[in-house]
């Protein structure tokens, strides 16, 4: 499988995912949704907050590169988060319009990028300024990991408040490619 092909599948598997969570969330009050249960971000909304954020500041990142300014362009003119922990959407349906937004982004966005693409170095600063330079194929491959580490948060917290959201495995979106 190539790189790109990879990465089309991981921005497969992350809107699934994204409409899983939201869909399993989605029956639970704002009340329980904002409920702090201990986790990093606290709650269910803030850690859904926080995916948006650092996909936010990401996407926004990527757009850098002039190969990548003009598939990014609506996502350069969303305001620029302040810290990790915004809470960018206090309420739900909000922040499930921006989630489903930026899926399609993401995945319209991958579709476009070649091996060229996946072995620019990047230049960017951190959220505290410092500079860094690093091949675009493994900030892409952590700006994926980080969304199913997170994933992986919310889905403890949605089972805490008692709602189970099913197969999370990579391997429901993988073919069978079966013996020939």
């Amino acid at each position: 499988m190539s790189l790109g092909t990879n990465f089309e599948l991981m921005a497969a598997y992350n809107q699934w995912m994204n409409e899983k969570i939201y869909g399993a969330a989605r029956g639970l009050e704002q009340t329980e949704l904002a409920k702090d249960r201990g986790a990093f971000f606290g709650s269910i909304l803030g850690t859904l907050n926080h995916i948006v954020v650092g996909d936010t500041i990401w996407l926004k990142r990527f757009a850098m590169h002039p190969t990548f300014s003009i598939a990014l362009k609506e996502v350069v003119d969303l305001p620029s988060p302040n810290k990790l922990n915004d809470i960018l959407f206090e309420d739900f349906a909000a922040l499930s319009e921006r989630r489903a937004w930026l899926d399609n982004h993401i995945i319209c966005w991958v579709g476009t990028l070649s091996d060229d693409d996946l072995n620019v170095v990047l230049r960017y600063q951190n959220t505290k300024g410092v500079p860094a330079n690093r091949r675009f194929s493994s900030l892409l491959q952590h700006f994926f990991n980080h969304q199913t580490h997170h994933r992986g948060q919310v889905s403890t917290l949605l089972s805490q408040a008692g709602v189970d959201i099913g197969v999370t495995d990579l391997l429901a979106l993988i073919p069978d490619e079966g013996l020939k």
